[in-house]
C-alpha cells in the first residue's frame, strides 16, 4: 500500500473520516431491480467493523454519496453515523456543512474516495486517501493508496493507518475486548 512521504504527519490530525460510498465502502457494483430500485449493496464486514471500533476512541465518521438509497441510510444507522449526505454528486456542499457542524478545519479531515466526482473533496481535506482500484486522477492525489479495493477492505486498511499513527490502535482492540456490546460489521 503506497504511503506518501507526510502522509504519517497528516494522519495524525484527523478527527473525522469521510467515506464514498459506491466504490468505497461497496465494490462500486449497482444491482437494481426491474422496477429501477436498488435491490442491494454489499458492505464488507471489516470495513464496518473499523468505523465502529474507530468511533469508540473518538474517530468521527460521515458518508458523502453521489447516489441515494435507504441501503445507505440503513447501513450509516447501523455503524451510528450521523453525518450522511445522499444524492451528492457535487460533494462540495456536503463537504462545508460537515465541517461547519464539527467546528473542524480541513487539516483534520480524511476523505476516502475512488473516483472524479470525489477530487474536489480530496484536494481540500488533511488526508486524501484512495481505494486500491481508483481511477489514476484519484490515486495521483492520494497521500495513502489502500492495497485493496472497495468494498473488499480498503476502509479498514485506511482506518488501521490512522488509528495506528495516531497510537489509538490498541485502545480500540482494548475497547473491543472490553466491551464489544455496540461493535457493528
Amino acid at each position: 500500500m503506497p504511503i506518501r512521504e507526510g502522509a504519517v504527519v497528516r494522519a495524525k490530525k484527523i478527527k473525522c473520516v469521510i467515506l464514498d460510498v459506491d466504490g468505497v465502502l461497496t465494490d462500486g457494483g449497482i444491482y437494481a431491480a426491474p422496477d429501477g430500485s436498488e435491490l442491494f449493496k454489499p458492505f464488507f464486514a471489516r470495513d464496518g467493523l473499523a468505523v465502529s471500533l474507530a468511533r469508540k476512541v473518538g474517530l468521527t465518521t460521515a458518508i458523502i454519496t453521489g447516489r441515494a438509497s435507504p441501503i445507505v441510510a440503513n447501513r450509516a444507522k447501523e455503524l451510528h453515523i450521523d453525518l450522511v449526505y445522499q444524492g451528492r454528486l457535487d460533494k462540495r456542499e456536503a463537504y462545508a456543512d460537515i465541517k461547519a457542524q464539527t467546528g473542524l478545519s480541513d487539516e483534520a479531515f480524511a476523505y476516502v474516495g475512488d473516483d472524479l466526482v470525489d477530487l474536489p473533496i480530496l484536494r481540500q481535506v488533511g488526508l486524501p486517501c484512495a481505494v486500491g482500484d481508483a481511477v489514476p486522477e484519484v490515486k495521483e492525489i492520494a497521500q495513502i493508496i489502500a492495497a485493496q479495493p472497495g468494498g473488499r477492505g480498503a476502509v479498514r486498511e485506511i482506518y488501521e493507518i490512522i488509528l495506528k499513527t495516531q497510537g489509538l490502535w490498541d485502545r480500540v482492540l482494548t475497547a473491543f475486548q472490553n466491551d464489544a456490546g455496540d461493535a457493528v460489521q
